[in-house]
């Protein structure tokens, strides 16, 4: 619920910076929303690379307490996890990651959902090895979505966002109902 409140409040105020914008403005906004590599320059890299640098370490850093925290809160408490410290240090670093990746390419949905999970049952849990071939992944797809981007069609560069939707959607469904079912249905 949150979530929703929070979307519809930076929706708004995405529609009103729209409204207000000039023809030029509008452009760029919707092209931010549908994501793209075309405006990557290195000065862009340079801006956000300390971002992703710090919160990649974070992550690797985390990770095997993060595998004391998926046995359950008071099992992590029990073992020496600081569990709140621990909630906040990974909200604040996903924050920055995704505040990284989508300043620098707009909205490319699904990627982040899509990649860890299908590693997971990949892998297996282990957070180590899933934090690092869910970047290495997740950074693959965003090459592959890109190449398709720029070559689909001549003369025209279709937006990542879209490709990336087109393809996590329905595997983001596919999971919800796999899911649904190993629960033992639709309770």
């Amino acid at each position: 619920m949150t979530g929703i409140a929070i979307n519809a409040i930076a929706g708004a105020g995405l529609a009103l910076l729209t409204f207000l914008g000039t023809t030029s403005t509008r452009e760029q906004i919707v092209f931010w929303q549908l994501g793209s590599l075309n405006g990557a320059l290195w000065q862009n890299i340079a801006l956000v690379a300390p971002l992703v640098l710090i919160g990649s370490i974070v992550a690797l850093v985390v990770a095997n307490s993060l595998d004391l925290f998926a046995l359950g809160e008071r099992t992590a408490r029990h073992l020496g996890v600081r569990v709140e410290a621990l909630r906040i240090v990974v909200i604040v670093t996903v924050a920055l990651l995704v505040c990284a990746a989508v300043a620098f390419a707009g909205i490319i949905a699904f990627v982040g959902l899509v990649i860890p999970h299908l590693l997971r049952m990949a892998i297996g849990p282990a957070h180590l090895p899933l934090v690092i071939t869910s970047a290495l992944g997740g950074a693959l797809l965003i090459e592959l979505a890109d190449l398709v981007a720029r070559t689909a069609v001549p003369l025209a560069d279709l937006p990542i966002g879209m490709l990336t939707s087109l393809i996590g959607g329905p595997f983001f469904l596919w999971l919800l109902l796999r899911a649904r079912k190993s629960a033992g249905g639709w309770a």
